[in-house]
């Protein structure tokens, strides 16, 4: 008789398949339904709107800078938290976490008061002719701060796990510092970085409540798609959010098509290699 590996594994496939419909794909089922039952024309007329494209161009910008600006200072602090040893490293590295535990209307006040014209940082960069809050800027800020975590986590247990003997063996046969990195250190953590950029990409396009305070909120400037989705929610347009929505569905299932096809060829690479 064959035995299962985990006991009760019926059973508690069940109550996971019954918890993932249940939170998961049922409101994306209701959010789908909601934009089908618009027709084409209504359905096209409300997503190419002026004021809705506006809002995907200032969502998927500054969702893009906000991305890889984590991705070079996401790395940089993962590799100095794996590769030194130095006082308060525990405590930067707790406060990676800070994000994900901070609630983000706190997160988006906090943010304002400092980058405010008479803020910390914000009267020190006005000076300088640099206005932060209430700008598209403030929104990078906003998603930087909330998505950060997502790289400093995938990347980090990979740069732990780094075999040291390869880099030796890099540095044996001549290699330089950035040689190594190129060619030996940065294949391995190719598949680990392209899941941080696409999960920090996914937040930031979905923030709402670290951006709103320190946005503006400006209808074809600092308005994001997320507020204006709740904006028609505030109106009792149900089927105008549903299908705003659905664009931000949509792209999102796209960025996880195209990330998860270029991580299958990242460890092609590297297990050939």
């Amino acid at each position: 008789m064959k035995r299962n590996v985990l006991p009760g594994l019926h059973l508690s496939l069940g109550i996971t398949l019954f918890y993932v419909g249940l939170i998961v794909v049922l409101p994306l089922s209701a959010l789908v339904f909601k934009a089908a039952s618009l027709g084409p024309a209504e359905y096209w007329s409300i997503v190419s709107s002026p004021r809705a494209v506006a809002s995907y161009r200032v969502t998927a910008f500054s969702a893009l800078i906000a991305t890889l600006f984590n991705l070079v200072f996401g790395l940089a602090l993962a590799w100095v938290l794996t590769r030194y040893r130095f006082p308060g490293r525990r405590i930067i590295d707790a406060m990676v976490d800070l994000p994900f535990a901070l609630p983000t209307a706190v997160a988006g006040i906090s943010l304002t008061a400092l980058f405010s014209s008479n803020g910390w940082f914000g009267s020190v960069l006005s000076e300088a002719g640099i206005k932060v809050a209430y700008t598209p800027i403030g929104i990078m800020i906003a998603m930087c701060f909330t998505s950060l975590p997502f790289i400093v986590r995938t990347v980090q247990p990979v740069l732990e796990d780094l075999d040291p003997a390869l880099e030796e063996a890099a540095q044996s046969l001549g290699g330089s510092d950035w040689t190594i990195f190129r060619k030996v250190i940065l294949p391995l953590l190719t598949p680990a970085l392209l899941a941080g950029l696409s999960l920090s990409f996914a937040r930031s396009l979905g923030e709402f409540g670290a951006i709103i305070f320190i946005a503006g909120n400006q209808p074809m400037s600092t308005e994001i798609t997320a507020l204006l989705i709740f904006i028609r929610l505030e109106e009792y347009d149900y089927q105008a959010a549903a299908a705003i929505a659905s664009v931000l569905l949509l792209t999102a299932f796209a960025m996880l098509a195209v990330t998860n096809w270029l991580q299958s060829r990242a460890l092609r690479y590297t297990v050939k290699g």
